[in-house]
């Protein structure tokens, strides 16, 4: 990546707590609220069910739950089986379904890089059956498939370190 002219001294410059790569792995920091998440899209919803699929303790998968829902990446949904006592689901919110790409995007370089052989799942398009990816493009869907052709521009107001 390039940076434009007045970003290229680091020196005097930082983006320091408002990174949004920081502050997304605030709110993912450890691997059972990313995992619980990834069962989220898998379609768990159920707290026993993410102990059993993330392969955590109850105590780390209700920390992660907490976590993620004061992030607003998940909500609760109340559920009553029959004869049970009112119980809650757990649902990604819109701000979690956009995690999607995320999770796609490291599944990607994960089966391409950390597999030896074939990937255990691929995602495909029900419609199509197409292979599901992720791609960088441009605001126009053109492909950048090459760093160098990045600029990193700022986008605020210049602060002092």
């Amino acid at each position: 990546m390039e940076f434009e002219p007045r970003l290229r001294d680091r020196t005097r410059w930082s983006i320091g707590g408002a990174c949004s790569v920081a502050k997304l792995l605030d709110v993912l920091s450890t691997k059972t609220a990313f995992l619980v998440v990834r069962e989220c899209f898998y379609g768990t919803t159920r707290f026993e069910d993410f102990t059993a699929r993330v392969g955590a303790s109850a105590p780390a998968v209700s920390r992660a739950l907490k976590q993620l829902e004061a992030a607003q990446i998940i909500c609760r949904v109340p559920y009553q089986e029959p004869g049970q006592r009112p119980r809650d689901e757990y649902r990604l919110t819109p701000a979690g379904e956009d995690l999607l790409p995320v999770f796609v995007a490291l599944m990607q370089w994960g089966d391409k890089y950390l597999q030896d052989g074939t990937p255990p799942v691929r995602l495909v398009n029900a419609a199509t059956g197409g292979r599901v990816g992720v791609r960088v493009v441009d605001e126009s869907d053109a492909p950048v498939t090459d760093p160098d052709d990045i600029e990193v521009c700022w986008n605020a107001p210049q602060r002092a370190r």
